[in-house]
């Protein structure tokens, strides 16, 4: 039987579930986003048109008029002349379904977003947190279509890769955000962990957040169709020290040089690994049996992404590679961040009742375990 003091509360749990709804269709925005980008449909659209833009074309005048204004983009007339109408559907089916699942994202959203703030379901910082997360998505939104604009210009077959990396970003930290607030609206309570604990479970989903935005810049760059060797480069540990900065001015070789966006994804994961690791030991030694086992699977999930990391370099890149490892980077990033706000502590149920509850409390138990 559960206590008064542990069970959650109507509200919470519906509030709760509907994040969790929206984690999951962030994330699956994520694999379909990753497929258009794999399949080279992103530009098969050319205009952003988020209201008129739902309805795909239904007649054939109407796909003729969208074929040729993808005739005149320099991904038609550069990779893919001769390209036929059937084709060019395949495309449009990706890129369409890309943005209709961001509309739906939406809606999911903002309905339920003004259902629960009416039936006062959402406490103050909670129901401002949610409506930082809403002006994120819509940046987002706003962002993909300046990805998509830069693969427009003349003489680009592909968007720009600093854009993409953005534009991934911005959605892992939407889908951060989602699983940070759900966590913090479960039913138990939960002591806080160790100041030392703490300090490396909240470091993890920062270097998680960093290491996707990276893998962006090498997925814009196709940074992963070379150097597909592995321990060393072709070779080498360090590619020759003159290739990681040959391009000028020097800060543009982070987005723009493959080697060095290669060689920065590859010590930004052992970097990972090894914090998972250590901390897991750590865990193990000085926390709690739950705090150890939630470090225990991240160290195996961060050690199973790299893996795979490696096996989509070895096959150079292949389109199931490709995706199971962005997905599995929001599996990491998804587990890292219920892993830190567990290890911040939770309040219990009862003391969340009010419409002024919060979700971010424990910070007094917090600083008597510091």
């Amino acid at each position: 039987m559960i206590s008064a003091a542990t069970a959650t509360p109507p509200a919470n749990r519906a509030v709760r579930t509907w994040l969790h709804l929206l984690a999951a269709l962030v994330v699956a925005m994520v694999a379909v986003g990753g497929a258009t980008r794999l399949t080279g449909s992103g530009l098969s659209i050319t205009e952003w048109r988020p209201v008129t833009g739902a309805v795909p074309p239904l007649s054939a005048e109407a796909w003729a008029a969208e074929f040729d204004k993808y005739k005149d983009t320099p991904q038609y007339r550069i990779l893919n002349q001769g390209l036929g109408l059937a084709d060019f559907k395949v495309l449009y089916a990706w890129e369409w379904g890309h943005r209709m699942l961001g509309r739906l994202i939406g809606l999911a959203f903002f309905l339920p977003l003004i259902w629960f703030w009416l039936r006062g379901s959402l406490g103050g910082r909670l129901g401002l947190a949610l409506l930082g997360l809403g002006v994120l998505g819509g940046l987002q939104g706003a962002i993909g279509w300046i990805m998509v604009a830069s693969g427009l210009q003349p003489g680009m077959t592909a968007v720009a890769p600093l854009k993409l990396a953005l534009h991934l970003t911005t959605a892992s930290l939407i889908l951060a955000g989602l699983v940070w607030l759900a966590t913090g609206l479960r039913g138990a309570s939960i002591p806080p962990a160790k100041a030392r604990l703490r300090r490396t479970a909240y470091a993890l989903p920062i270097l998680v957040l960093m290491q996707i935005f990276l893998g962006g810049l090498v997925a814009g760059s196709h940074a992963g169709l070379v150097y597909n060797t592995w321990p060393t480069m072709n070779g080498e540990w360090v590619p020759a020290v003159s290739g990681l900065f040959v391009v000028k001015p020097w800060i543009e070789n982070f987005v723009d040089n493959v080697t060095l966006v290669q060689f920065n994804h590859r010590l930004t994961a052992y970097l990972i690994v090894a914090v998972a690791l250590v901390h897991a030991v750590d865990a193990r030694l000085s926390g709690g049996k739950a705090l150890a086992r939630r470090a225990t699977g991240i160290a195996a999930l961060t050690l199973a992404q790299a893996t795979l990391g490696i096996t989509a370099l070895l096959l150079a890149v292949p389109l199931w590679a490709a995706l199971a490892h962005q997905v599995s980077a929001m599996a990491v990033l998804v587990m890292a961040v219920v892993h830190a706000r567990l290890s911040r502590g939770t309040l219990p149920a009862s003391s969340r009742l009010g419409p002024a509850s919060v979700p971010f409390g424990y910070e007094a138990m917090a600083a008597t375990r510091a």
